[in-house]
């Protein structure tokens, strides 16, 4: 029965705008996903009357011919909570309709679908059913439940394939399914899978194009317009071109047309060069008319300032509303050197030959200069992207569709600005187990850490956070761009080393050393060989020649003697990559060192660097080369060092991305309380945090609290002298420099005294105090989290308590750590030795700072709210690790999905 309700009768409730975004289909169309609105009442008539009696039938049991504006409007009007529903929407047009209805007293909600026939396995209901379920877990509900007619197999195979707990009844044409909402990591996987499948096909659509149409299209040369369109024919483009310009009949000789809305076909891409002011309306009609993706080559827009911004999202808006993907604006176009495709979609003479390195930049005239150094080291593209303002298209989509891409090996990233760095790890980490990403990033300043109110804060620059986020990717991080393309020249050898042990080979002593100490300053060793080995060699260069490593085959050593000394080393077992360094001498000239190094290169599996000193330039490579040329013995060691590492972490065993994590009941408590009494958030005060982060299960110093000097006294004689007696208020950044610290009282009445002291000092601002046993000694560190607004949590570790900004003994990681990953960051301290019993010092409780910061890890994941904290400092004793003090802030909490939900950039 129908609920007899009227329009103006019904305030509708506050919409959830932070649930509103955008999705991908599987074919690459861009979707809003929204939840639903009273005045969408009408959209749901029209659905309802576009829908097959079939999925009329699936959906209401039976038939049901026509949908009332009444009946739409109780499937409208909502309360946002235990009635909600999502709506997909392109073009003013609705593709699927999911709600859900709490069943009363309960945390169980029943759900429903629709989906238009037309987009039926395009992945709408997934979209909905991911977007209902994170709705309705950040309401409180655990549950769904469906009724599903037994022969809807659509609707069965899209809630069994969810990933998450599952459950399904038959009751004759019946089935009753069931479905946990906690997430799992099968559910993580899923929707990971989904995204990548619909980005890849989104850009698709610019990188693959059947047809393309060039608006701005000018008939001088040298025009960026006119130096599109020849281009493209001059790289003998697949499909069609489609010259646009109202006043030319032709440009470069093939058919011009006045407008988008005159061409003879709709096209899957348009490249736009038209002056700023007209862009906007040429968006406008590129997405009319159906274009699939834009290419905005034009600047002036967001790197201009706010008024150019504010154009900016006017055309994103109108190019999602019709579902399509924009590249740019500001860029330099795209390339992909496909056979099949052939595109030279830029306006620079770039001549790039097909290899399998993918270039991806955000700024076009750093992409230049890295694609002719390509070329001028014969290093073959298999596509490149200038991306520039990023106002749609991003390096995440790039990666998902360069990840299916069979003819790319490695990508290279420029990179000044992640959109959602969550979202890049999160890709690039899947990608990487496979295929790896260089990455040169820049804009990068510590300015923004000068007002932090913590030490973890202040520690965490924007260039450390940046560095942590792709460690933990897996992502091989450059600081220059001939970095990028060495690495890459490596990389493509397709041979990773299986550990840091070099090699050095070659006819000249002196760059060799510099290449030993390359090697040394970059992390790699070069051993000693072994006497067989040594002997071996000695046989084949003789008796004159150096072979303990470096091996100096001297200035007699021809090519036979270069490739059989190789040889020796790579039988030997005792190294990981061989580099060679040749200068062009008379008994062994570069182009036949060249031969000889191909030639064992063949027979090996580990990577060969080569540094040819004087002889020829470079030859032409193709995608078949079996070793990497690199112009100095430092870059070659500086390349592989990148490289080793890329290796050692892929050889990591790598976690599935988790679930997120459900936190207890107490948490959840301590939390409440702290909010209940500051709904603004803040510092907490020390009593606070320690409660809270107790709750949570770090080892913490007992703490009790005084407000005056009879409680000191009381507290002191409760826990047993000596004690210490701190400021209780959470605001006090350094409490020792305040004078907020007073430690070794040895009586109650001297706790009494040394509060009444500090009142004196700090006055209101002490918040009262807090009184702890004084801790067993041990080597003093600090464990804590700041959260990035962009970022994430960020976890820190290091050495120093007080001292910890003079040592900047710190490492950092983004959470979720990989297993092994905290013993690591410990490691890399360099004042770790003190944990070992340091010339004569006690051997400490490693073991219990790496599970603490695997700990604090974790609670970052698990309390989004924690802006901040600090553990510091943390004693690490011979028999335990216990934190000392602790500073926590808590926020609230941001509505709508979190960062790794699965969704286009939204529109700012």
């Amino acid at each position: 029965m129908v609920d007899d309700v009227q329009t103006a009768e019904v305030p509708e409730a506050t919409y959830p705008s932070a649930w509103e975004f955008d999705g991908l289909l599987t074919d690459g169309t861009a979707v809003c996903v929204r939840p639903i609105q009273q005045s969408d009442a009408g959209l749901l008539v029209s659905f309802h009357a576009r829908l097959s009696p079939e999925s009329i039938y699936r959906r209401y049991f039976g038939a049901h011919p026509t949908l009332t504006h009444e009946e739409a409007l109780h499937d409208a009007v909502i309360d946002y909570r235990s009635r909600m529903a999502f709506v997909v929407v392109v073009s003013e047009q609705l593709l699927g309709f999911a709600s859900y209805e709490n069943v009363p007293s309960t945390s169980i909600a029943e759900i429903a679908f629709l989906v238009a026939d037309e987009v039926q396995h395009h992945g709408v209901a997934t979209l909905l059913f991911e977007s209902l379920a994170a709705y309705a877990r950040s309401v409180g509900i655990e549950r769904f439940v469906a009724e599903v007619q037994r022969n809807n197999a659509n609707m069965l195979e899209v809630l069994g394939a969810t990933g998450l707990g599952y459950e399904r009844i038959e009751e004759g044409d019946t089935v009753r399914v069931g479905i946990a909402l906690q997430p799992t990591p099968e559910y993580a996987a899923v929707c990971d899978e989904r995204e990548a499948i619909a980005e890849a096909a989104s850009v698709a659509s610019f990188l693959r194009p059947r047809s393309i149409a060039v608006v701005g299209a000018g008939r001088r040369p040298g025009t960026v317009g006119h130096e599109l369109v020849r281009s493209l024919l001059a790289g003998d483009f697949a499909g069609a071109v489609y010259p646009v310009n109202p006043h030319a009949p032709s440009i470069s000789g093939v058919p011009a047309f006045s407008s988008l809305f005159s061409l003879p076909e709709p096209v899957d891409l348009a490249i736009i060069a038209v002056p700023p002011a007209a862009v906007r309306d040429v968006v406008g009609h590129a997405a009319t008319v159906g274009v699939r993706s834009a290419v905005i080559i034009t600047a002036g827009f967001g790197e201009t300032g706010a008024s150019g911004a504010a154009v900016e999202q006017e055309m994103l808006a109108v190019a999602r509303h019709h579902g399509m993907r924009i590249v740019g604006p500001n860029c330099l176009g795209v390339v992909n050197t496909d056979p099949g495709v052939r595109m030279d979609a830029t306006f620079a003479e770039l001549d790039l030959q097909s290899g399998r390195l993918a270039l991806v930049s955000q700024s076009g005239a750093i992409g230049v200069a890295l694609a002719n150094e390509a070329r001028r080291r014969h290093l073959g593209l298999s596509s490149f992207a200038s991306i520039g303002n990023k106002l749609d298209v991003s390096s995440n989509d790039l990666l998902c569709f360069l990840e299916r891409d069979e003819r790319t090996s490695v990508i290279a990233l420029y990179l000044e600005s992640f959109g959602n760095p969550r979202k890049f790890a999160r890709i690039a980490r899947r990608i990487g187990v496979n295929k790896p990403i260089v990455a040169l990033t820049a804009g990068r300043t510590s300015s923004g850490s000068r007002g932090a109110l913590s030490h973890t804060a202040a520690a965490a620059t924007p260039n450390i956070v940046v560095s942590a986020l792709l460690d933990c990717a897996g992502v091989i991080k450059v600081d220059h761009l001939d970095d990028l393309v060495d690495v890459s020249s490596v990389l493509l050898i397709g041979k990773l080393p299986q550990g840091g042990r070099v090699a050095l080979v070659g006819n000249s002593g002196g760059p060799m050393i510099l290449a030993a100490d390359a090697c040394e300053a970059s992390g790699l060793t070069v051993p000693r060989l072994s006497t067989a080995t040594t002997k071996a060699l000695g046989e084949v260069a003789g008796p004159s020649a150096a072979v303990a490593n470096p091996v100096d085959l001297t200035a007699d050593g021809n090519a036979d003697v270069l490739q059989r000394g190789l040889e020796v080393v790579a039988k030997s077992d005792e190294v990981d990559a061989v580099i060679v360094v040749i200068t062009d001498l008379p008994a062994l000239s570069v182009a036949n060192a060249r031969l000889a190094v191909a030639r064992f290169a063949l027979t090996t599996s580990m990577p060969v660097v080569a540094c040819m000193l004087g002889g020829a330039d470079v030859p032409s490579r193709g995608d078949d080369d079996l070793f990497s040329e690199l112009p100095s013995p430092e870059r070659a060691a500086a390349a592989l060092s990148h490289v080793e590492r890329y290796a050692r972490w892929r050889r990591t065993p790598h976690a599935a991305r988790p679930a997120e994590p459900a936190r207890t009941m107490v948490v959840n408590k301590a939390i409440a309380s702290e909010f209940s009494a500051h709904p603004e958030g803040g510092w907490l005060d020390l009593d606070g945090a320690a409660r809270l982060l107790g709750a949570c299960g770090l080892p913490l110093l007992p703490v009790r609290v005084a407000t005056s000097p009879l409680e000191a006294i009381a507290a002191a004689t409760e826990l047993g002298t000596p004690v210490a007696l701190k400021a209780r208020a959470g605001a006090i950044v350094h409490k020792s420099e305040a004078g907020g610290v007073v430690v070794g009282i040895e009586t109650p009445n001297d706790a009494g005294e040394a509060y009444e002291a500090m009142v004196s000092r700090l006055g209101s601002d002490m918040g009262g105090a807090v009184i702890q046993q004084m801790a067993p000694k041990g080597v003093e560190a600090i464990v804590g989290v700041v959260t990035d607004p962009l970022f994430g949590p960020v976890v820190m570790v290091g050495f120093g308590g007080v001292t910890t900004d003079l040592l900047g003994d710190r490492a950092f990681a983004i959470p979720p750590l990989e297993p092994g990953q905290a013993e690591e960051m410990v490691r890399s301290l360099r004042l770790s030795p003190l944990l070992d019993g340091y010339r004569g010092s006690a051997v400490v409780d490693r073991a219990g700072l790496v599970r603490l910061v695997e700990l604090v890890a974790q609670i970052a994941d698990e309390i989004p709210e924690l802006a901040e904290l600090d553990c510091n400092p943390v004693l690490v004793g011979e028999a335990a690790t216990i934190v000392v003090d602790c500073k926590a802030r808590l926020v609230p909490l941001r509505s709508g999905p979190n960062a790794l939900f699965r969704a286009l950039r939204g529109r700012k």
